[in-house]
């Protein structure tokens, strides 16, 4: 699944068009690479995500084309959540 519609799917993000943003401005991190808004996530995955002064960090537990508020939640765990001053 495209890692766009994935942060959606997962509501990591409320829109892909954020995902497409932050990808095209080098903010979108899978296993430590650069990511596009096409690439493809895989269950296994560490994804980062780079917004202004807060940075994320989740690893891909479940991979689906669409998901409840519940089973969204189950999709992904939490690695990291940074905040700078």
């Amino acid at each position: 699944m495209r890692i766009d519609k994935y942060l959606k799917v997962a509501r990591v993000l409320k829109r892909r068009e954020i995902a497409k943003q932050l990808a095209l401005n080098e903010r979108l991190f899978i296993n430590g690479k650069v990511a596009k808004p096409a690439s493809e996530v895989k269950v296994g995955d560490e994804i980062r995500i780079i917004f202004g002064n807060r940075q994320i960090a989740i690893r891909v537990l479940e991979v689906r084309e669409s998901a409840s508020k519940e089973q969204a939640f189950a999709m992904y765990e939490v690695l990291e959540e940074n905040k700078q001053a």
